[in-house]
């Protein structure tokens, strides 16, 4: 990997190279190579299109036969700075640059580039490659800076594997939810609402309810109790809970303080509110373990380069939990949380698919976090404790942790490879302090409570884009928005049919559609089967002389007639067992 991960380092300088020569003007920020191949970020007056990027390619081939040896050299800083003065994104990268560090070149022909390395020898072992799309990029990722042009490809050691990933893509291409979400109308967006604010359509909103009652349902079993608080609350709580501080970028702010007697936000996150609930009344040892769980609407102001469809979004709801428990409690809690969001992922058909990530605080940016060295050494140590109890397979994620806390973030990749949070465990040993949370122990002192913060399912706009692109579309019986597709082939057959349908309502098959346009009924089939419908039954003279219906299944195809009655008993056995 590591061979393969230096070629894709070496085609990024290939693909700046061919740049500099078509278009000289532009200047120069960063090209590293990533998991799926190498981006390189320019400043330029051109706007990149498909078209430029065809002739990028073949001057990059152009480049690679012209075999050029690519050689390393350093420079210390002054004759570095001198080299770089007409690339003010590399003369920012080195003036970062410590004392004493070393300041590396990599030069290839005329194309000369800042670069830590490695590089292979010659551009000619560049051969498999392409460049995939152009995009937006903030310098350095932060929207108060410049907008660049970010180029994408990909290269391989040999053509083979190259025309393997790029059928990939396409395979992804049309799995990416943010297409096939909008084609099956399950949402739509529009300009007049707002970035970052999708519109769930009928089919989609019935997914996310079906997903909501779901999880509400199961956490009840496992001693959750249901709470419904504010989507706002003044500045105050906020300020008391260290948003203000640590997360007010991030937040809707509703006023200024300066001008306004009350300043509301838009809540982030509901664990503050939920903490009044705890507050409500004295607390004893004996009401703990307290669990309380929230289907809450979320908002925060994601930078307009972040969002993505349903993945990343201003407005979302979340399958949120607050657990308050004394430190003996902690770990069985834990791993109830965690063994609830396993159960969830496992039903759903996610869970081979996810990765798990330990969220440390980072203590070289102690201004990102609230509490002491000593705190967040205990409660990572007992987390690292309980993570290697339970044998989690984990990566450690500096810098990844909330302010108030270490987390185990459930991580998972859409079909482009990029990767998201999809559910959090998080432990807390700050925040009840802060809101004067207590209990009276078993000796009659008083104690904060631990709290672990939780999601079940994560946020259910995400977890739909993923089902979305895991089952092409194909939902489940259980989760799919039209379960049955009734496919009269006349319209003498019609009277019958609404019989068929009442019946199937009759016995909890509700998300059941009648086709009674005057088609042919082999137009009726494929429009059924793009919309993805797990069955179709269809009913002709014969059906109804025999009191039955033919059953067409879009996993296995024509099954042949069949009483309502048996049909019934098939499709009431997918939904209750939830089979994928």
């Amino acid at each position: 990997m590591e061979e393969l991960q230096i070629l894709r380092h070496s085609a990024s300088h290939l693909l700046a190279q061919a740049v500099k020569r078509l278009y000289p003007g532009t200047k120069l920020a960063i090209g590293p190579a990533i998991d799926t191949g190498f981006y390189y970020d320019f400043d330029s007056e051109h706007t990149f299109t498909p078209e430029d990027l065809e002739a990028l390619e073949q001057e990059m081939k152009k480049i690679a036969k012209e075999n050029l040896k690519i050689e390393r050299f350093e420079l210390p800083r002054d004759e570095a700075l001198e080299l770089m003065k007409d690339e003010p994104y590399k003369v920012e990268l080195i003036e970062e640059l410590p004392e004493g560090e070393v300041i590396s070149f990599y030069k290839q022909g005329e194309f000369t580039d800042l670069c830590a390395g490695p590089h292979i020898n010659y551009t000619s072992k560049i051969k498999a490659f392409k460049l995939l799309s152009a995009t937006g990029a903030y310098w350095r990722g932060s929207e108060k800076n410049k907008m660049l042009q970010r180029i994408y490809g990909t290269a391989f050691t040999n053509k083979e594997d190259l025309a393997a990933h790029l059928e990939q893509l396409e395979e992804a291409k049309k799995r990416d939810h943010n297409k096939l979400g909008r084609e099956l109308e399950l949402f739509t967006t529009s300009d007049l609402i707002g970035q970052g604010l999708p519109i769930l359509l009928p089919k989609g909103a019935r997914i996310i309810q079906l997903l909501q009652r779901f999880v509400e349902d199961e956490e009840q079993k496992r001693g959750w109790q249901l709470t419904k608080t504010p989507l706002m609350a003044k500045s105050d709580l906020y300020k008391l809970s260290g948003h203000w501080d640590h997360y007010q970028d991030g937040m809707f702010v509703l006023g200024d303080e300066e001008k306004d007697k009350e300043v509301f936000a838009l809540r982030p996150m509901t664990c503050p509110f939920q903490y009044q609930a705890f507050l409500n009344r004295g607390r004893s040892y004996r009401d703990l373990p307290m669990r309380l769980n929230e289907t809450s609407t979320l908002f925060r102001n994601e930078a307009s380069g972040e969002m993505h469809g349903l993945i990343r979004v201003r407005q979302f709801t979340i399958s949120e939990g607050h657990l308050m428990c004394t430190p003996e409690q902690l770990e069985e809690e834990f791993k109830g949380c965690l063994e609830l969001a396993i159960y969830m992922l496992k039903t759903l058909g996610l869970y081979e698919d996810v990765s798990y990530r330990f969220s440390q605080w980072d203590p070289e940016d102690k201004e990102k976090y609230i509490g002491t060295q000593e705190q967040w050494d205990e409660a990572q140590g007992i987390m690292e404790k309980i993570l290697n109890h339970l044998e989690i397979p984990y990566k450690v994620g500096i810098g990844e942790a909330a302010f108030y806390g270490p987390k185990l973030d459930i991580q998972i990749k859409n079909v482009h490879g990029k990767e998201d949070t999809l559910i959090t465990i998080q432990i807390d040993q700050m925040l009840a302090e802060k809101f004067g949370m207590e209990y009276v122990d078993r000796d009659g002192t008083k104690k904060n409570p631990y709290i672990i913060h939780r999601t079940s399912i994560g946020c259910y706009e995400r977890t739909l884009a993923l089902l979305i692109e895991k089952y092409a579309g194909a939902f489940p019986v259980w989760l799919a928005p039209v379960q049955v597709k009734l496919l009269p082939i006349a319209d003498r057959h019609l009277d019958y049919i609404y019989e068929v349908k009442k019946e199937l309502e009759k016995n909890g098959i509700l998300r059941v559609e009648v086709d009674d346009r005057s088609e042919k009924i082999g137009y009726k089939i494929r429009e059924a089967q793009l919309e993805k419908v797990p069955y179709m039954l269809v009913v002709g003279d014969k059906d109804i002389e025999n009191n039955a219906v033919a059953v067409r299944s879009r996993k296995e195809g024509d099954l042949g007639s069949m009483s309502i009655a048996d049909f019934v008993k098939r499709i009431t056995e997918e939904v209750e067992t939830k089979k994928l």
